[in-house]
């Protein structure tokens, strides 16, 4: 389903169910300058039923970075021992590094009785479904591609060649759309913030989330 964030209303609260719902993980997703990390911080910021997991990383913290709020800063040889035990629901190498989300910290959140949000890339979106069937995953679509470009250029943070492997990455990326449960055009922050709200309530309160909560399905 693709919404355009268009004239949506704010998501209303409904009657609460007779049955307790199942908590899940969110994932957010998009090409690089689509606002996604935005989109994620706000529905963090403004629904109190979500929480994040905090990820695990290989990188060495910056100078204003937190261990275990920003980031779990371990050595590459920990982070071996993770993927090894399969303790990962999904990683990645960015830039040189590793990052990766627990199983254990998205089962954790979730058994609380919150939803996880998750700004990742496809890769990982894809390995957290097949972690946790009952994801829902949102891609968040730019206007058009030279409204992508516009926005990756009016950063004016990357040099032209940075800028060119993003807009290629991106175009590579957007192919991946259809196979995330629900699509969002981000032409207002605003309206996309409420749109992605409404898909985030519209799932909590569909009837298959009544059942027993399921924990991670996968091995990797």
């Amino acid at each position: 389903m693709t919404t355009r964030a268009e004239g949506d209303r704010p998501p209303q609260e409904p009657p609460e169910p007779s049955v307790e719902r199942r908590s899940f993980p969110i994932v957010i997703s998009g090409p690089s300058g689509v606002g996604k990390t935005t989109i994620a911080r706000r529905l963090l910021d403004e629904d109190p039923k979500t929480d994040y997991s905090v990820s695990v990383t290989t990188r060495p913290p910056r100078h204003v970075e937190k261990d275990g709020t920003d980031y779990e800063f371990v050595a590459d040889e920990e982070f071996d021992k993770l993927v090894e035990a399969e303790a990962l629901a999904e990683w990645a190498v960015v830039h040189g590094h590793r990052y990766g989300t627990r199983k254990s910290a998205i089962e954790e959140i979730t058994s609380a009785g919150k939803d996880v949000v998750m700004d990742i890339d496809i890769q990982g979106g894809m390995s957290i479904k097949r972690c946790f069937p009952d994801a829902v995953l949102i891609f968040i679509l730019p206007p058009s591609e030279e409204v992508l470009e516009r926005r990756l250029r009016g950063r004016a943070t990357d040099d032209e060649g940075v800028i060119e492997t993003r807009l290629r990455n991106a175009i590579e990326e957007l192919k991946w759309a259809s196979r995330y449960d629900h699509q969002v055009v981000n032409d207002d922050l605003d309206e996309a913030v409420r749109a992605v709200r409404k898909i985030v309530e519209d799932e909590r309160w569909d009837p298959k989330r009544g059942t027993p909560r399921a924990g991670c399905t996968c091995s990797q």
